[in-house]
């Protein structure tokens, strides 16, 4: 079963896959900012969540390595007193020295080999974790970075097209508002009035 923050990749790399390109461009498109800004945010608010569970993960596991110290300790408890006992049987004495000393070699054997396997499991699902975790934090850093260069590039974009539509209204304000000849004619020897002056301006 995938994570939510798996789940949210895949639904931002639908989004975009699904976005219109721009006008005469192959590799631009056009993003909805509110749309793209709600699947990030939900996606900082997932992260610590599953970052979490994973510590949970490791922290059981780091459980398990303890319960199982502890069993060991326990059981080389329980030889070591068994072994007192059968020695404490004098007249098997020596039976009892060597039956115990296999008892306990062989409860050290079997404590150790799960302390082993123990502490095996454990760093391998820790590394695991961490990996996996780092793969997720890569994967999110990538699609915010490309986020924010499409983004970027919208505005700049948006920018060029509203200076040409600003000159477009500069010169069609020109076009309408002409200097009439005899104003021309007594702005030689007369100081231009307002509308003049507005219009002499926008020339």
């Amino acid at each position: 079963m995938s994570s939510r923050i798996e789940q949210l990749i895949d639904e931002i790399e639908e989004y975009i896959d699904s976005c219109k390109y721009q006008t005469f461009s192959s590799t631009k498109i056009l993003v909805n900012k509110d749309e793209i800004e709600e699947l990030i945010r939900e996606l900082r608010v997932k992260t610590p969540d599953e970052i979490k569970r994973y510590q949970r993960i490791i922290q059981n596991k780091e459980e398990i390595l303890n319960d199982a110290k502890a069993r060991a300790e326990q059981l080389i408890k329980d030889t070591t007193i068994q072994r007192t006992e059968l020695i404490s049987e004098h007249q098997i004495m020596q039976q009892a020295y060597a039956q115990a000393d296999e008892v306990v070699t062989a409860a050290h054997k079997q404590a150790q080999d799960m302390l082993d396997r123990a502490v095996m499991e454990s760093n391998e699902m820790r590394l695991s974790a961490m990996q996996y975790t780092d793969d997720l934090l890569a994967h999110v850093e990538d699609v915010v970075a490309s986020s924010m260069q499409t983004a970027s590039a919208d505005y700049e974009n948006l920018i060029g097209h509203m200076k040409q539509y600003q000159e477009m209204i500069v010169s069609n304000r020109r076009e309408l508002m002409p200097i009439p000849e005899d104003l021309e004619e007594e702005s030689a020897g007369a100081e231009p009035g307002p509308a003049v002056k507005e219009n002499l301006e926008l020339m």
